[in-house]
């Protein structure tokens, strides 16, 4: 990195950074909601009570800081980043995470980074060469034929958690994506948080209705408590703030680490097994995910304007 400015390097630090703590998160929600024949919480108590816990966080973070309040120009855009990585992403992965393994999850997410630099050289007006467009569907490729290969012996067809899972990954790289473009703007710490912020009349009754009426063992707690202090709140700080100082496109390729760190974690956490076939096909897509960063991505041009019409006069 002797090469990149220090900015960038800073920013690629706090990515990699904030990969770290998202690491955890698919192994840990797996934890929290338990298994279809142990469950626990409630995957929409997760995603909602996550949240709820994170904005209370942020209201408490603000009011310290005394933060500014957001400007009318930028709700719009955090209203998309709360439907993204506050809403969506949190909703669809814990719903899915009770009837899938935090390593079969990992795989299908793998191809979040090419999504994520997509979205981000569409907002920053950037244009990807073809072959990071071919990198991208061959990575989708892979993932949609793992998926549909593991759904069952001659049953070659996604199963709905694993179209959950799609689901989540595109809310994500929205989310990251919008979220990095305002953190330009604002201080990365306070987009997530007025985010969070802003989701809190949807998810705070959806917490309260959800609310396990039964005992939940300890760890699945503690599960809990991670996605929402440090994968919905801290770990958003150090990745939105590395995304504005490295910028979109270069910084998510730091998330290339993340299946192979969820994978290597879900093994102690929760007992999982790396099978050949779930190793060949996440070493398969970081490899396309990697080829894919390295493709060229222009900036736009903006188009000239036409010169003003000037008026001719005939000489008589």
């Amino acid at each position: 990195m002797k090469h990149l400015s220090p900015e960038v390097q800073k920013g690629l630090w706090l990515g990699l950074l904030g990969v770290g703590i998202f690491a955890l998160t698919l192994p840990l929600t797996r934890l929290a909601v338990g298994t279809p024949q142990a469950p626990q919480l409630s995957g929409l108590f997760v995603s909602t009570g996550r949240a709820t816990l994170a904005a209370l966080l942020s209201i408490v973070f603000l009011w310290a800081t005394r933060a500014p309040w957001p400007t009318r120009a930028n709700l719009p855009a955090l209203g998309v980043v709360m439907l993204g990585v506050v809403f969506g992403f949190p909703m669809f992965s814990s719903i899915a995470m009770r009837h899938v393994e935090a390593v079969h999850a990992s795989v299908m997410l793998g191809v979040l980074p090419l999504a994520t630099a997509g979205v981000g050289a569409w907002l920053h007006r950037q244009r990807p060469s073809g072959g990071f467009w071919l990198c991208a569907a061959l990575g989708s490729a892979l993932v949609i034929g793992f998926a549909m290969l593991r759904s069952g012996a001659g049953n070659l067809s996604l199963s709905w958690a694993d179209t959950l899972l799609l689901a989540a990954m595109a809310c994500a790289a929205v989310g990251y994506g919008v979220g990095s473009l305002l953190s330009q703007r604002m201080r990365a710490e306070h987009v997530i948080c007025w985010a969070l912020i802003l989701g809190l009349p949807l998810n705070l009754p959806l917490a309260l209705m959800e609310y396990p009426q039964v005992a939940i063992n300890f760890g699945s707690w503690l599960g809990f408590f991670y996605v929402a202090v440090f994968s919905q709140w801290l770990g958003f700080f150090a990745w939105y703030r590395g995304l504005a100082l490295g910028g979109t496109v270069r910084v998510s390729q730091v998330q290339l680490l993340q299946p192979f760190l969820s994978m290597l974690f879900a093994v102690p956490i929760l007992g999982e097994r790396l099978d050949l076939l779930t190793v060949g096909f996440g070493l398969a897509v970081i490899a396309v995910v990697f080829v894919g960063q390295k493709m060229p991505v222009h900036a736009i041009e903006p188009t000239p304007s036409p010169p003003p019409a000037t008026l001719k006069v005939n000489s008589p």
